[in-house]
């Protein structure tokens, strides 16, 4: 018989994130700091509104862009939280989280043989997404000794006469990297010189623990024209299982986005969408309470790290710390298999999200600090137990 499958598909990895996380499911006792969903229950009000819309019989397919109420309380927010301005009827479509809008960008943009600039150690999407949109991934190394920020030298070096989108995936996913002002205005000469256009995925930009705070790349001068923002609900109203994200950018990019939404997808979820608009109209308080609980738990690891006498850089962004584990002789893989195996507990190893990331691992600290604390504990059991070897 012919191969049913297409190879191109076939040659993509599976996540390797939910490896950890299935075994985990099995394991009796065993403590999760391995998936990026956060443990707060989406608030009462956002929840209250969805099941309102369904009283209500909204039930009904949207516009294939999204709901009109929803595209302009997006741009509402996008102006007063992070000074972007964008046309609710022709530059922003709703997706089904931030993952497809990631997608269909990549598939809008991208002919064969385009390639596609991806900052790794990151969310493991980015690359499957540039191959399954005949686009051809390059990836650039970051480095521990630059906090796994992007130099603008970086993508210069990186570039070629077929270089045509860059991904800035920042605040960082897995290792909580953020770029100050500087470091953008920086690769935005770079972008503007090789005539480069941008996929800044800021779904975390609510999640930065800075002063300066989020610094979203499209407000640059010369940058709106080049980026496509992306952003969703999941991390920072803790509505992951709603699956609801948009993504903004020229109105011709958005055109196309969305011819590729309305024939896979038709809309995103109605019931999600209602519930969206109040929580944009209603929830910069709860997102600034998680914000809080959140930056506690990332100090908390931090101080924990430190006297376990495991480096740690100091990420300011998402809810995700990247220690270096080095100093134990063992693989990322290696480490991971073994603190599951011998503590029940569950991080995933730096090369889930690209080669640079051996070495580390991903903790996520989306979790309770009771939880958090129980597995320090283990950890650091076991990093005494493996030092001693």
């Amino acid at each position: 018989m012919r191969d049913p499958l297409s190879k191109r598909i076939v040659s993509i990895e599976p996540s390797g994130i939910r490896k950890f996380f299935d075994v985990v499911n099995e394991m009796k006792d065993a403590i999760s700091l391995g998936v990026g969903e956060p443990d707060f229950d989406t608030p009462w009000f956002i929840r209250d509104e969805g099941i309102y819309s369904l009283e209500r019989g909204r039930t009904f397919y949207t516009s294939n862009a999204g709901l009109k109420e929803l595209k302009e309380e997006i741009t509402v927010y996008l102006n007063r939280r992070f000074q972007l301005s964008y046309s609710p009827a022709k530059e922003v479509i709703v997706t089904v989280g931030g993952s497809e809008a990631i997608d269909i960008a990549m598939r809008a943009m991208l002919d064969p043989g385009d390639e596609v600039l991806i900052p790794e150690p990151c969310y493991v999407s980015y690359l499957p997404c540039a191959i399954l949109a005949n686009g051809t991934p390059v990836s650039i190394e970051l480095k521990a000794e630059n906090e796994f920020r992007l130099t603008a030298q970086e993508v210069l070096d990186a570039v070629t006469d077929k270089t045509k989108l860059l991904v800035l995936p920042f605040p960082n996913n897995p290792t909580g990297a953020v770029m100050e002002r500087k470091d953008l205005e920086a690769i935005a000469k770079v972008v503007a010189e090789k005539d480069l256009y941008v996929i800044s995925d800021e779904i975390y930009a609510e999640l930065t623990y800075t002063e300066e705070g989020h610094v979203s790349f499209a407000t640059l001068p010369g940058m709106r024209e080049r980026t496509i923002t992306i952003n969703g609900f999941s991390k920072s109203y803790a509505m992951t299982g709603w699956r609801l994200g948009y993504a903004c950018g020229p109105e011709e990019i958005i055109r196309e986005m969305t011819k590729i939404h309305q024939y896979c997808i038709m809309c995103a979820p109605t019931t999600s969408q209602y519930a969206a608009v109040e929580a944009l109209r209603r929830g910069d308080e709860e997102v600034e309470k998680m914000r809080e609980e959140y930056n506690g738990r990332r100090r908390y690891l931090l101080h924990r790290f430190q006297e376990m006498g495991l480096p740690c850089f100091e990420p300011y962004g998402a809810f995700y710390v990247f220690p270096d584990i080095r100093k134990l002789k063992m693989t990322s893989e290696e480490f991971a298999t073994k603190l599951l195996e011998q503590e029940k507990v569950a991080v995933v190893p730096g090369t889930a999200f690209g080669h640079s990331g051996e070495g580390f691992i991903r903790i996520s600290y989306a979790y309770s600090l009771s939880n958090l604390k129980i597995a320090l504990d283990r950890m650091e059991h076991f990093i005494k137990h493996e030092s001693d070897r």
